[in-house]
């Protein structure tokens, strides 16, 4: 039986219906959408929204995602100058941009983010990015490291035993690491953050591992949340886990060391992000 935590309100509200009409008006897309985030009530009547630019199609068939596979479309020339307009008419202080997968192009859509990610600075908000892989490529990650966003977060996603079942095979969970590890050697001041899902068949000792692995890797900032199965398409939910077990992950994380840790049922990767990003600040004396 599926917990009552699992039941969310359908998307409603004036703030929703106006973030909603602005993107449509500037042809961008949200994670939040696309990915059938249980957040997106809450995030949307806040004001807030995580963009996923490059496409609402992506190169890769990860078996937990909902976003659509294939048919890929050309980037949009304009896209960075939407992003930079509906930040502004959305009034926005945080923003979180996302991507889809582009294995399709030379340089996997790394120097169209890192255009979005500039001209998004240009509003004065803070900029939180959540990029694919790239195929572990130093040279296109570091077309994202030279754009300077406040935060770049890669989600590991799952244990390393189940990755080969949960994620496209391009993806890699020591591919992962090692995308999180240089960018960390590139620049040490950089905050890195992650996500772990749960509900895959994972053991404690799994995620304990996994979570040591992205601690070594220079990881800030983890979440932790509820595999919620978004069609019959994707991966069978093996377990609705209690919130004892994501209280217990939440403190041996900042035993481990990281600055933010929020683990619960519905938290995604760009839950609390300010929040996330005000306290690393604050422990790093305002820097």
């Amino acid at each position: 039986m599926k917990p009552e935590y699992v039941k969310v309100n359908i998307p409603s509200g004036p703030e929703y219906l106006r973030i909603r009409e602005t993107l449509r008006d500037l042809s961008l897309h949200t994670v939040c959408e696309e990915a059938r985030c249980p957040n997106i009530s809450e995030c949307w009547g806040n004001g807030t929204a995580t963009f996923m630019i490059m496409g609402k199609n992506c190169s890769r068939g990860c078996r937990f995602c909902s976003v659509t596979h294939g048919g890929m479309t050309e980037l949009d020339p304009v896209e960075p100058q939407n992003v930079y307009d509906s930040i502004k008419k959305m009034g926005l202080d945080y923003v979180v941009i996302t991507s889809v997968d582009r294995d399709d192009l030379d340089d996997q859509g790394s120097n169209h983010f890192a255009s979005v990610i500039r001209r998004a600075k240009d509003t004065g908000a803070l900029i939180e990015v959540l990029i694919p892989d790239f195929r572990g490529k130093e040279t296109l990650i570091d077309r994202i490291i030279d754009a300077d966003p406040a935060v770049i977060a890669h989600n590991v996603e799952t244990v390393r035993r189940l990755t080969p079942e949960v994620r496209d095979p391009r993806a890699g969970y020591d591919q992962s690491l090692k995308v999180l590890r240089y960018i960390k050697a590139r620049n040490p001041l950089k905050v890195t953050k992650s996500s772990i899902m749960l509900g895959l068949g994972e053991s404690d000792e799994e995620v304990l591992s996994t979570m040591i692995d992205l601690r070594k890797a220079g990881v800030d900032i983890l979440t932790l949340g509820q595999y919620l199965r978004p069609s019959k398409k994707q991966l069978e939910v093996r377990e609705y886990c209690s919130l004892e077990r994501f209280k217990h992950f939440e403190d041996m994380g900042y035993e481990m060391g990281f600055s933010f840790v929020a683990s619960g049922p519905l938290v995604r990767t760009s839950y609390r992000a300010l929040e996330a990003w005000t306290k690393r600040r604050m422990l790093n004396g305002g820097y």
